[in-house]
């Protein structure tokens, strides 16, 4: 099959005309050209990586000048990175675009993959890649608490209660910090700890984004999180993300994968399990082998892995197999290789 793109109208479609040859647009009837599908995603991707470097150039070039001048013209005696959620949050806000997962959709239609996308599902704006991080950050001390969330939630209970006195005075700090921030963020409902009986009382939620969070959604956000650090690291090689996609094979089965990222031509696809998972293995095998992927790029992430468990179940299953601290150094690894 080949591919076209019409410059009339904007409309994509899949041909069975040769590469090079003419043929009309199928929505405005206009006439276009036909490529390879393979020559013309590389085309796709050499632009979008053209265009990554182009922005980023403006942006250094802007926050030179930002350095050396004010508002107001008089140069600034000092200036500073500015390192927070905020910026980062700005620096991202192409991500829940159809231009940025367009790659992603030249990937999997290129293998007559349907492939469906919820862009806001990768928008930062918000304050979950936030929360994610700060449990993945104090997860011995978090473990018991969003056990204990995700258990309130299946119940459908409203609230929870959580007894701090057996902890160093040093965590409770910690613990009621990280609460609070999740109640000022909207993520609970109520907040409110009793500090003579040190009893940590939080609200519930009810609405579904925060539900699913903490029964498991956590887990795709700091995957996505760990993904975008890599553009540091990567920063000539162009990144498609995309969280939730629903991929529909020829015969009609639909699946929905976690997270995926596209680094140029090379997908990974992250398949996030933060409770019990073994009895899924021969499912994810299976639908690996259905994409077509090397075993190195369909990764499962569990936070209940120790290192020695993850590396025998990769030999084991031939597929990767890493919990929350092993998920950046593996892509890297893995990507480094080729």
């Amino acid at each position: 099959m080949s591919i076209y793109r019409c410059n009339s109208c904007g409309f994509i479609a899949e041909v069975v005309p040769i590469d090079g040859s003419a043929t009309h647009c199928g929505r405005c009837a206009k006439p276009v050209t036909v490529y390879g599908t393979v020559f013309f995603i590389e085309r796709i991707l050499q632009r979008y990586a053209e265009s990554l470097r182009e922005v980023k150039k403006l942006k250094d070039t802007l926050a030179n000048f930002d350095q050396q001048s004010g508002s107001d013209g008089e140069p600034r005696s000092t200036a500073t990175k500015d390192n927070s959620p905020e910026a980062a949050a700005l620096d991202h806000t192409f991500l829940p675009t159809e231009e940025q997962h367009f790659p992603l959709h030249l990937w999997f239609k290129s293998r007559q993959f349907d492939v469906r996308f919820q862009y806001d599902n990768v928008d930062l704006s918000g304050y979950f890649d936030e929360a994610a991080n700060q449990i993945v950050e104090h997860e011995h001390l978090l473990a018991d608490v969003i056990g204990k969330i995700g258990w309130s939630y299946r119940k459908n209970h409203s609230g929870i209660n959580i007894d701090l006195n057996k902890m160093a005075q040093k965590d409770v700090g910690a613990i009621t910090k990280i609460c609070r921030s999740w109640y000022d963020g909207a993520l609970l409902s109520k907040y409110f700890y009793q500090k003579n009986e040190k009893v940590l009382r939080l609200g519930l939620q009810t609405a579904t984004p925060a539900r699913l969070f903490f029964t498991g959604g956590w887990l795709e956000w700091f995957a996505l999180s760990t993904v975008l650090k890599l553009q540091d690291t990567f920063q000539k090689t162009p990144i498609s993300v995309a969280r939730g996609a629903k991929v529909q094979f020829p015969n009609e089965d639909l699946f929905e994968l976690d997270v995926v990222a596209l680094f140029e031509k090379q997908l990974f696809v992250i398949e996030c399990k933060s409770g019990e998972f073994r009895s899924e293995i021969n499912r994810l095998s299976r639908l690996q082998k259905r994409l077509g992927l090397d075993g190195r790029f369909f990764v499962i992430c569990s936070p209940q892995l120790d290192e020695a468990q993850a590396k025998s179940m990769t030999a084991m299953y031939g597929i990767s197999f890493v919990n929350l601290q092993m998920l950046a150094p593996h892509i890297q690894r893995t990507l480094a290789a080729g």
